[in-house]
């Protein structure tokens, strides 16, 4: 039996996103961004709660496409708060319209989501060796500049302890504890 991560359990959709995606890096600007607005509204729930809704989540939000997403109407937010396959939590869903929005104005001045992410972090992944659960922090400084960095720019939702979560999950940074398979 694999060792894994001290999180994951005996949920078979949690031990797939461990082993096949959880850690990977991610240099996509759209798909990073995308797993940036699931952090979000994870925000005060379990990820598994948000990993078993994502397929809903990216129908109801066109594909986490910021081009689209930016357009949406007071419309758009009705008929979200309306879907049950989603978390329906109105600031998180303004907030995913008003950072979709952000994106592209990042976009139109030059700078690119992916690069700019990956020069905060020196453009490689940061590669923990965690021996215990309790080695591992909720939040580091460079989450807490992200988080600033991503405030200035007009993001919500984004603090540094989602961000945080938001790094591991892309890859930012590699927190697979010493004992799992997946450790580096």
């Amino acid at each position: 039996m694999r060792q894994r991560c001290f999180w994951v359990g005996t949920d078979p959709l949690y031990q797939t996103y461990h082993d096949e995606e959880w850690g990977v890096p991610v240099r996509d600007s759209r798909a990073l961004w995308e797993m940036l607005m699931l952090e979000g509204f994870q925000a005060g729930l379990a990820w598994i709660v948000i990993l078993r809704k994502r397929e809903a989540f990216r129908k109801a939000f066109k594909g986490f496409d910021p081009k689209v997403v930016a357009r949406f109407t007071e419309k758009d937010v009705t008929r979200l708060m309306a879907d049950e396959g989603i978390v329906r939590a109105r600031a998180k869903i303004e907030a995913t319209i008003g950072n979709a929005r952000a994106y592209l104005m990042m976009q139109e001045a030059g700078e690119d989501f992916s690069s700019f992410v990956w020069g905060m972090a020196g453009g490689k992944p940061i590669r923990n060796a965690w021996k215990s659960r309790g080695e591992v922090p909720a939040k580091t400084e460079l989450s807490e500049a992200y988080s600033k960095a991503f405030k200035q720019r007009g993001f919500k939702f984004v603090g540094p302890v989602i961000v945080y979560a938001w790094m591991q999950a892309t890859g930012i940074v590699d927190d697979h504890t010493v004992d799992c398979f997946r450790h580096r």
